[in-house]
């Protein structure tokens, strides 16, 4: 079970906005042929091609700020933003409002436990200070469970 899985479970009680910072990445790639494979060789396309679009004009931050601007203008009451690179995630951080944005990782100890793939957004989305983790290795139902009582926890200010 992924992290869409696990967000598809909060909004089965809150109104959720789920946004990734490779969204408008996978859009640019799709109109050069990619066509949503997740093997090695397009995730490094990806974070190759992310990474050029951060340093030409930091379209992945922009874009995430617009989102926010639209979660904030909206109805939904939780908002999911997956973001893999620290440098990237301390970057959007910083264009909101950090005191009420929580980092989480979810880890999944038993999934390509140690393996490198090659880019960064990959290998380096443990070289961050998170606020809370979540370890995603529980049967299916049990990891639903326990993610939205921490999810929950924040939200009506029990959490961190």
């Amino acid at each position: 079970m992924g992290k869409d899985t696990l967000c598809a479970a909060i909004a089965e009680k809150y109104r959720v906005m789920n946004v990734s910072s490779v969204d408008p990445i996978k859009e640019i790639a799709r109109g050069f042929g990619w066509n949503g494979e997740k093997d090695m060789r397009s995730r490094r396309f990806l974070a190759e091609l992310k990474e050029a679009f951060i340093n030409y004009c930091d379209l992945p931050t922009k874009y995430l700020c617009g989102k926010a601007e639209e979660f904030l203008r909206g109805e939904d009451e939780v908002m999911f933003v997956h973001i893999r690179e620290p440098k990237e995630i301390a970057a959007f951080r910083e264009a909101i409002r950090p005191a009420e944005c929580k980092t989480l990782l979810v880890r999944r100890d038993s999934l390509h436990a140690g393996e490198k793939y090659g880019n960064s957004a990959d290998d380096d989305v443990e070289n961050f200070e998170y606020d809370l983790t979540f370890n995603n290795d529980l049967p299916l139902e049990e990891s639903k469970r326990e993610f939205k009582k921490l999810i929950t926890g924040i939200i009506e200010g029990r959490g961190n």
